[in-house]
């Protein structure tokens, strides 16, 4: 099958993000069966070097430049960019990077009847594609997490940017998710709560359930526990779930850790930290790393992964890559979405927190309980080998695409 790849995200290297990882590794698995065009934007910060081996990894790459971000941040600039969302139905943050120039090949391409499938890698690329096309051929829509389950958690957990601006855009993003849902021949999402949201969106379009996977190569299982006191969060510092989730347990839970043990450490490693999270290098026992060669390499020395979620939709590639290294987990119900590990029936393969003291006891029972730590350590492998691999993924993705 000829497949049209849309992602606004350059989805090289794979290290880069969330959104890179899934879209890298299903184009990865495709590429195997099918022809794969990818037409993708490049930043400033992509190098030449990336886009030639992303090449390789497709039939055919399209690279088209990445729009500039909107100039000016004034209250009038502020107060049309709504305005338009508010006549128009789309986003802000679609707007800004879309491209008429990616519109027009595509819309060529269909025209033309190059591809039999074409899919949107994150909700952001939906812009691209018109509802008539869906009688002439397949279109998918790989929405990685809801923009209005994500904001509407954002305001009822107190962690929005922004209280004013999302409780104005809440029922806007509830009108441009349903507009857009409706036009598509299947929709995926990547666990049953996103799942549920979206079926009311669009209840006659197919939904499938896709979760992240773990590339096994780059999270090798760690060769024994190092014991010792180190905690660890990793993940990429310039994204907004991630900046409000260390800044969050780096003030109100790592302190009270450290009265209990004072040679704890807490290392933040991911790429890109912004100064939000730059400034909390300077709070004893905490380092903030910025991007790293190996990430696993620093997961293997790390006693406990928090995952200390309190926004953010869909099954989190962090906790995924802790467990297939073999780090036990301590993580919040955000950051332990979709993934069966401590219900009546299933094999406890992390401790749930949400609550400062909650992570202070779950934190403290796995440095004094080696046993414990083992426990999680092979559980926690033994589900992403059994159920979250991109091999897996990829052959349900394909699904979709094909038989919807």
């Amino acid at each position: 099958m000829k497949i049209l790849m849309l992602s606004a995200t350059f989805p090289y290297p794979p290290t880069r993000g969330g959104t890179q990882v899934r879209t890298f590794n299903l184009i990865k698995y495709l590429s195997q069966r099918h022809d794969i065009t990818l037409i993708t934007q490049r930043s400033p910060d992509v190098t030449d070097s990336e886009i030639e081996e992303l090449r390789q990894a497709v039939t055919e790459l399209v690279v088209f430049p990445r729009p500039q971000a909107a100039a000016g941040q004034s209250i009038g600039g502020k107060l049309k960019r709504f305005g338009t969302f508010l006549a128009e139905g789309t986003p802000p943050s679609v707007l800004s990077i879309y491209s008429p120039e990616i519109q027009n090949w595509v819309d060529q391409a269909v025209q033309a009847g190059k591809f039999a499938a074409v899919t949107c890698e994150h909700s952001v690329n939906e812009i691209y594609v018109k509802p008539e096309w869906r009688s002439q051929l397949r279109t998918i829509v790989n929405i990685h997490s809801s923009v209005y389950g994500t904001c509407k958690n954002q305001l009822e957990t107190g962690t929005s940017e922004n209280w004013l601006r999302d409780r104005l855009n809440l029922p806007l993003l509830h009108r441009y998710e349903r507009q857009y849902c409706g036009k598509f021949s299947t929709i995926v999402a990547t666990t049953e709560e996103d799942r549920d949201q979206l079926q009311r969106f669009s209840p006659k379009t197919p939904i499938a359930v896709i979760p992240n996977g773990v590339d096994f190569s780059a999270f090798p299982y760690r060769a024994s526990d190092p014991g010792g006191h180190r905690l660890i969060f990793i993940g990429a510092m310039d994204n907004t779930p991630n900046i409000d989730a260390v800044c969050f347990f780096s003030q109100e839970v790592f302190p009270k850790i450290q009265a209990l043990y004072p040679d704890v450490t807490l290392e933040l490693v991911g790429a890109r930290p912004v100064p939000q999270v730059q400034q909390l290098d300077d709070r004893p026992g905490i380092t903030v790393t910025g991007k790293v060669p190996s990430m696993a390499e620093y997961l293997h020395r790390a006693t406990v992964c928090v995952v200390p979620m309190r926004t953010g939709f869909g099954i989190k590639n962090k906790t995924l890559e802790a467990m297939a290294a073999g780090v036990p987990v301590v993580g919040s119900d955000r950051g332990l979405e979709g993934l069966a590990v401590d219900g009546e029936n299933d094999p406890l393969t992390a401790l749930r927190a949400n609550q400062v003291e909650e992570y202070v006891n779950a934190i403290s029972r796995l440095f004094e309980n080696l046993e414990l730590r083992g426990q999680l350590s092979k559980n926690g492998r033994s589900l992403v080998e059994n159920t979250y691999t991109w091999e897996q993924a990829g052959q349900r993705y394909e699904r979709a695409i094909v038989e919807g």
